[in-house]
């Protein structure tokens, strides 16, 4: 077996049988690819069926020289995946990485915003632009509803249901969940839709999408990060800000105005409550609320 046919058969797998995401895949090929590159700068003839723990290791050492110790993990950890699956397809026996041990990191706290930050965003996008009404209904979505950038740029209007209270989002792997929205969400909402999106020319393979851009096509991740680059210059906020620190301030306002961990888990429709655990660790003035409020012996 060829390394380029290994990836092509292990980038269908993780297509049809992982359900992941189109940039999930990319990532895993990645890491793939830096190993082959390496491979052959340096004329070593390893198929991904003989080459072994040495060589592997020769190479996360060289790679590592210029990459962080959480950088190097996930590296590791793509390539475990990899073999795994070799092995799932009965191409190997064994894991050249099982005895590769992976680099001690700490868990790095999500960053945030206050809502006052928030607000002031908000508040001082020029609703007279061209695309200020979608753009305050973007923002808005995303830290009302704790959406991935990506689950935002796909939403669609089908996925709306206001008369419910919630909209229906597809996140990682196609895996859908609906999500409640607030009041003031579905009114920005409701504007760029009625008053905006209704009047803008639109082709027509997008018409179900949500969020367009002036051309008529569903804006890409790429033009979110500038639409809150943009903002974050005006406002002249000191903070690097995503769109992924609205998620992280969505769940963490949930958590300190009391919101169950569960509940939260579920709208930011995360597999495993570990993964929402982190937002334990944000702010511990409320884990002292909480033990104040709630233990017998306060």
């Amino acid at each position: 077996m060829k390394w380029e046919q290994a990836i092509i058969d292990y980038k269908h797998y993780l297509q049809i049988e992982r359900g992941l995401s189109k940039n999930s895949i990319e990532n895993y090929s990645y890491d793939i690819k830096k190993l082959i590159s390496y491979l052959e700068n340096h004329d070593i003839k390893e198929s991904p069926i003989a080459i072994d723990t040495n060589v592997v290791k020769e190479f996360i050492y060289y790679v590592s020289k210029d990459i962080n110790p959480r950088s190097q993990a996930r590296l590791i950890s793509g390539l475990r995946n990899f073999f795994d699956y070799l092995i799932f397809e009965n191409y190997r026996t064994s894991n050249p990485l099982d005895l590769i041990e992976t680099p001690r990191i700490g868990r790095k706290l999500p960053d945030t915003l206050s809502v006052k930050e928030i607000d002031t965003l908000i508040s001082s996008i020029d609703l007279s632009a061209p695309q200020g009404e979608r753009n305050r209904a973007i923002i808005e979505t995303l830290y009302s509803c704790g959406l991935r950038v990506s689950e935002l740029t796909n939403l669609k209007l089908s996925d709306l249901f206001f008369d419910e209270g919630f909209i229906k989002v597809t996140g990682k792997g196609d895996k859908q969940r609906f999500v409640p929205i607030s009041d003031l969400t579905k009114k920005f909402i409701s504007i760029y839709i009625k008053e905006i999106r209704l009047h803008e020319p639109i082709i027509e393979e997008y018409r179900d999408v949500l969020f367009l851009n002036r051309r008529g096509k569903k804006l890409t991740r790429a033009m979110i990060f500038t639409i809150i680059k943009t903002l974050v210059k005006e406002t002249e906020l000191n903070k690097t800000v995503s769109p992924h620190t609205f998620r992280h301030s969505f769940a963490t306002h949930l958590l300190e105005n009391g919101a169950d961990l569960r509940a939260i888990q579920m709208m930011l429709g995360h597999e495993s409550i570990t993964t929402t655990e982190i937002y334990m660790h944000v702010d511990r003035s409320h884990l002292s609320e909480v033990l104040n409020k709630f233990h017998p012996r306060k």
